[in-house]
């Protein structure tokens, strides 16, 4: 069956970083959970600060197989082991799913602390077990400040993401150039996870590949009735898109309230950068079981215009992912 979290294919790296958002349908507060000491969660866009156990971080960014973190002591491990249990036992009667969103990029080199360098807005839609939407429909850019205020506008021909995959095809739609790129999926590929995503954490979820594909631990909420997970990748490819992920959950629901995606070069003081994420009119299983079927290729089903160029290809998975193994012990 496949999960929410589509991403890593062919169409190239846009297509890869947009399908982070597909793993998490949620409502953001507007806060941040921070990556810091106290896990402390400052007002939005707000720079994070040095990591609790930095440490321990800094050892690791030299052995790239060692865990970003110590190990866990017996009561954390098993009370993440629970908590990641019963997130996969709410995540996976997920059919289909579907809310706006809004995505703030801030970078610490291109605008002042607290101000963000792009905004996005727009939809994604999820149907079992293989096709979902994410489409920018608006783009605002951070224009430099003017009377002590930051100025954001709109730029003609500046066009977000926008791909689809309706069971058959992967649909990646180039709106500045009006070109579409259509990679046809094998039939032994159709209504299976076909996408390895960078965070399988919501639909479908499975509680022993997340440990096994991420050194994850679950640290202090910064408000009562969230739970706060903070993932690292362990792939060398997951390794190059993004350093971090924080999410935020419901404790009653496990659906996600907020999600942080940290550049992979990611540094406080050198390479502030990083994604927020706001997602809001969340409709989760909207269509009745019993009338998914008829309504599956009208939930999803978004063509390139006529007058568009089209480009035919067929997907080609990956090859095996390099995973991080442990560190072989310093010998005296």
């Amino acid at each position: 069956m496949m999960q929410m979290f589509f991403c890593c294919s062919p169409l190239g790296r846009s297509f890869f970083v947009t399908t982070v958002v597909l793993s998490a349908m949620f409502v953001l507060p507007a806060t941040i959970p921070n990556v810091a000491a106290q896990n402390a969660a400052p007002a939005q866009g707000q720079a994070p600060v040095q990591t609790q156990g930095q440490g321990q971080q800094t050892a690791a960014a030299a052995n790239l197989n060692a865990a970003p973190f110590p190990p866990l002591d017996a009561a954390a491990q098993a009370q993440l082991n629970a908590m990641l249990k019963a997130w996969e036992t709410q995540s996976k009667g997920t059919r289909t799913l579907e809310c706006q969103f809004q995505r703030w990029h801030y970078d610490l080199i291109a605008a002042p602390a607290g101000i963000f360098v792009k905004k996005s807005r727009g939809v994604i839609k999820y149907a079992t077990p293989d096709r979902g939407l994410f489409k920018v429909e608006q783009v605002l850019t951070y224009d430099g400040m003017k009377e002590g205020k930051p100025q954001h506008t709109e730029k003609p021909n500046l066009f977000g993401e926008h791909w689809v995959c309706n069971g058959e095809e992967l649909l990646e739609f180039d709106h500045k150039d009006k070109e579409c790129h259509i990679q046809q999926l094998p039939p032994e590929m159709r209504g299976k996870q076909i996408f390895e995503s960078p965070l399988p954490f919501v639909f479908n979820l499975d509680a022993a590949q997340i440990v096994q594909r991420y050194w994850v631990r679950q640290v202090k909420a910064p408000k009562p009735g969230m739970i706060l997970v903070e993932a690292y990748p362990k792939r060398q490819e997951d390794r190059s898109q993004y350093k971090l992920v924080q999410i935020a959950l419901n404790e009653k629901t496990f659906l996600p309230e907020a999600l942080l995606m940290y550049a992979p070069n990611f540094d406080i003081k050198t390479a502030a950068q990083w994604d927020h994420y706001e997602f809001t009119n969340v409709q989760r299983n909207s269509i009745a079981a019993g009338l998914l079927d008829r309504f599956r290729n009208t939930f999803i089903n978004e063509k390139p215009p006529s007058d568009w160029t089209v480009f035919q290809d067929t997907y080609r998975p990956q090859g095996p992912p390099q995973m991080a193994t442990p560190a072989a012990p310093e010998r005296r």
